[in-house]
């Protein structure tokens, strides 16, 4: 089952004391960019968290925010002396090296991680059942996430499939041309040499060497190799979109193989008429290469 890039996520919870809410969006990345946005004084779930998404996600760029409520009565403030001592010794160490004025209490309070919100009277106990309850909400959300990067990512499917299935037939529309029946082909350069040899300055010309050389062209012009490649990419496409694994780096291999194909078609062809199905098959592939772009 192909997945998307693309979904949201949420879950809410709470206890006696707080109550809480996970929102998880995830759009196209190249890899996996994980930012987290936690509350002061839940920072020490960061790894867990980080660990959790990892385990479910392999691509995308994924923004997980946890909002922490505290009931009436129930919050205190408290300052991490470590933090604040850490936070004293690099700014004294800034000022010795560069100069200025110290900073204020203020300032030392507004840093990440110096002052922490706590609840009143809580035990370690309650603490720690309380990080599990909002890991456990966290499931809940990525879970949720999961779900609509599936849904979009079947959607995407049918539509690059739809688009395969066109490839495909003008692949074979190309593939069973007349233009590219020995016949067409040698009335065609019939027709270029008569009005070569009926040129004025056709008496210079070699004639043998001539249909030597068309003959060359004209081989170098058969597209049967291109055909028979696109062939096997548009199988290789079907298989990968039936695939139940991360698959959109491996399509995004394959749509440039598709127009390398796409591009020799169309500079090697010697009609009109497969020149017009080349340049639809290459706005094909372009259609396909968007669409791409947003499968996990």
């Amino acid at each position: 089952m192909s997945k998307s890039m693309t979904g949201f996520g949420r879950a809410d919870g709470g206890d006696d004391s707080a109550s809480w809410s996970w929102e998880i969006r995830s759009v196209n990345g190249r890899g996996l960019d994980l930012r987290l946005r936690l509350p002061s004084g839940y920072e020490r779930l960061e790894p867990l968290v980080r660990q959790r998404l990892s385990a479910q996600l392999t691509r995308g760029s994924v923004v997980a925010q946890l909002d922490v409520r505290r009931a009436a009565g129930t919050g205190a403030l408290r300052v991490n002396q470590e933090a604040l001592e850490t936070a004293i010794s690099a700014a004294e160490d800034i000022r010795d090296r560069v100069g200025g004025s110290p900073l204020q209490a203020d300032q030392l309070l507004g840093l990440r991680g110096v002052l922490e919100s706590v609840d009143a009277d809580e035990g370690l106990g309650q603490s720690e059942s309380r990080a599990d309850a909002v890991l456990a909400d966290l499931d809940l959300a990525l879970a949720q996430m999961i779900a609509a990067r599936q849904a979009e990512g079947t959607r995407l499917a049918a539509v690059i499939l739809d688009h395969v299935d066109s490839i495909a037939a003008c692949v074979a529309d190309v593939a069973q041309h007349p233009a590219r029946t020995p016949d067409a082909i040698k009335a065609r350069l019939e027709s270029q040499l008569h009005r070569l040899f009926e040129a004025p300055s056709s008496a210079t010309i070699d004639r043998d060497r001539l249909h030597q050389e068309a003959a060359v062209i004209a081989t170098r012009a058969d597209v049967e190799e291109e055909i028979k490649r696109l062939q096997a990419h548009i199988e290789s496409a079907r298989d990968l979109l039936s695939a139940n694994e991360p698959i959109g780096r491996r399509l995004e291999f394959l749509v440039q193989e598709f127009n390398r194909e796409a591009n020799t078609l169309c500079s090697k062809s010697n009609d009109i008429a497969i020149t017009e199905i080349g340049l639809k098959l290459k706005s094909l592939i372009d259609q396909v290469r968007e669409q791409v772009q947003n499968i996990e």
